[in-house]
């Protein structure tokens, strides 16, 4: 094998393109369609199911890239799903108030108040656990229970629909054939990139991760740091948040978001963020974000039932884990000789 063969199997994200493909490949022998292209002959664009793990996969990179940065603090954010709800509830109720179809200024009006709601909210977090101290998993506890309570009272307690065609075409229109929010997130992802590793933020976040003492004398400052990633955490979950009202142009106050924190975690893990703290990887949240949509979207593509749906994407993880786990493959390799050797004897 060689160094550049070592080094890639050695990296996190790397197992989860190889997670994708096999689960691709398992809906490929089921349906031997199930990656061909056509033009949906209603909208005249692109569908497949490609496509739809696409743009089923930008909220989820959304959240992951906000936690990424949330656990390499040694914190967690456990309130994006609900922030989720939150940015959508706010869109909604102002496309609905608006009564504009196809206004694109009642567009932009929407999506500023959910981002600024979100950031609200993650300012309310980063202050809950830079200033008063509180553990950032009681903290945005709080915040998740906190979230679908005003959601509610945004909303009235009651889903709201809304109508416009600009808000609506960020989830349902295409650029060159992709999803415009998978587009957005992707460029969202390559921004956040570009100032995490070209400034020095990116290393001041792992230094308070590895050791906050250290971190403080050597002069950086931990408070402000601590509370722009839980705003920056914030404002992306609204994002994603508004992908997946667009989507249906609904939101359910209930269902919005709901378990996706988990699913982001799992994002970040798999992409090789250590829930110690210390260290990120943007690429890696990201391709753990798309095996997750990857996963959910075979679930449903294979018809496993409701009940067992848990038990089948634990499997999954469970088995890329330990792919990902060095011990487990230099057992697996050591196995591999033994049992050549005693065939060559033989």
């Amino acid at each position: 094998m060689t160094s550049f063969l070592k080094t890639l199997v050695r990296t996190p994200w790397f197992w989860g393109i190889v997670g994708i493909v096999l689960l691709l490949t398992l809906n490929v022998i089921k349906d031997p369609n199930y990656l061909s292209l056509g033009i949906n002959p209603t909208t005249g664009m692109l569908a497949g199911n490609l496509l739809d793990i696409l743009r089923v996969s930008a909220p989820i990179i959304m959240i992951a890239l906000g936690m990424t940065f949330v656990i390499a603090t040694k914190g967690i954010d456990l309130s994006v799903g609900s922030i989720m709800a939150v940015g959508g509830a706010a869109a909604m109720e102002s496309l609905s108030a608006a009564g504009a179809p196809t206004s694109v200024g009642a567009m932009l009006t929407a999506i500023g108040i959910a981002l600024l709601l979100g950031a609200v909210l993650g300012l309310v977090n980063g202050l809950l656990v830079s200033v008063i101290g509180l553990q950032p998993f009681i903290s945005t506890l709080v915040m998740m229970l906190a979230g679908r309570g005003i959601a509610r009272v945004i909303t009235g307690g009651q889903n709201t629909n809304a109508t416009n065609e600009p808000f609506r075409q960020i989830a349902n229109g295409q650029i060159l054939g992709l999803p415009i929010s998978f587009v957005a997130a992707i460029v969202i992802v390559v921004l956040v990139s570009v100032i995490m590793r070209r400034t020095a933020l990116g290393l001041m976040i792992e230094s308070i991760g590895v050791n906050p003492a250290a971190s403080r004398l050597a002069g950086i400052r931990p408070r402000p740091i601590l509370i722009a990633v839980y705003i920056l955490s914030g404002v992306l979950a609204a994002t994603g948040g508004l992908f997946t009202v667009s989507e249906v142009m609904t939101v359910d106050v209930s269902g919005t978001g709901y378990q996706m924190e988990l699913d982001a975690i799992l994002a970040v893990v798999i992409g090789g963020t250590s829930l110690a703290g210390g260290k990120f990887s943007i690429l890696g949240s990201t391709v753990g974000a798309l095996l997750i949509a990857t996963l959910n979207k075979t679930v449903l593509f294979l018809g496993i039932s409701a009940a067992a749906t848990p038990a089948f994407k634990a499997i999954v993880i469970v088995v890329l884990v330990l792919l990902q786990s060095e011990r487990v493959r230099g057992y697996v390799l050591r196995l591999g000789r033994t049992r050549s050797r005693k065939e060559a004897v033989a």
